[in-house]
């Protein structure tokens, strides 16, 4: 069945051929916003909004990773309960990362997306490729939990006073939330305390 697009063009053939490497101009670009939503959110709320969502997507992607690379790497006594943990983690900033990427595309942004941009744009500082002892594992996600919920109290208070109640209860229901619960699972595995014999 052959479709015509205009009078002044020859009829396009329906195919089953596979039309490969395809390229063209990106539809938007990163830093964008496009025609809203009717969210009855302005465009600088939503431009500034998108922005900073998109630091905190780079860095949550960022420590999803980083749970990736110590849910592999750990070892030594606590390796069983550490693996399953840090993947029970990684799992839960998944969840976070969509969440995120999400709230971004709904407020008419482009979501940050490819490993080298990510790592370009992350405050979490880049750590070896070899493995390390686990109290290191611990400090390093320690450390990069500190960034994003230190960020994400700054992002939260500033939703507020642009009035994206949206974006506000992401970052305090979800980010915060799972962030500090994941904060205090970590900090107790950093506690000198005896196994066999009590301290008199």
């Amino acid at each position: 069945m052959a479709k015509t697009q205009s009078k002044d063009k020859t009829p396009e053939r329906v195919s089953a051929q596979p039309r490969l490497h395809q390229r063209a101009d990106e539809i938007q670009a990163y830093g964008t916003v496009s025609h809203p939503l009717p969210l009855d959110l302005e465009e600088p709320v939503r431009l500034e909004m998108t922005a900073q969502l998109n630091q905190l997507l780079a860095d949550t992607m960022t420590l999803r990773d980083l749970y990736k690379k110590s849910h592999w790497q750990v070892a030594g006594p606590t390796f069983y309960q550490l693996h399953l943990l840090f993947d029970k983690h990684f799992n839960e900033q998944v969840e976070l990362v969509d969440s995120i990427a999400e709230r971004i595309q709904i407020l008419g942004g482009v979501s940050i997306a490819m490993a080298p941009d990510v790592a370009e744009t992350s405050q979490i500082t880049r750590p070896p490729r070899g493995r390390e002892e686990v109290p290191v594992h611990l400090s390093r996600l320690l450390d990069a939990h500190q960034i994003i919920v230190g960020q994400t109290r700054k992002l939260a208070r500033r939703a507020v006073e642009l009035g994206d109640d949206g974006t506000n209860d992401l970052l305090v229901s979800e980010v915060l939330r799972t962030n500090e619960l994941q904060v205090w699972f970590l900090s107790e595995h950093l506690v000198d305390v005896p196994l066999i014999t009590a301290t008199a």
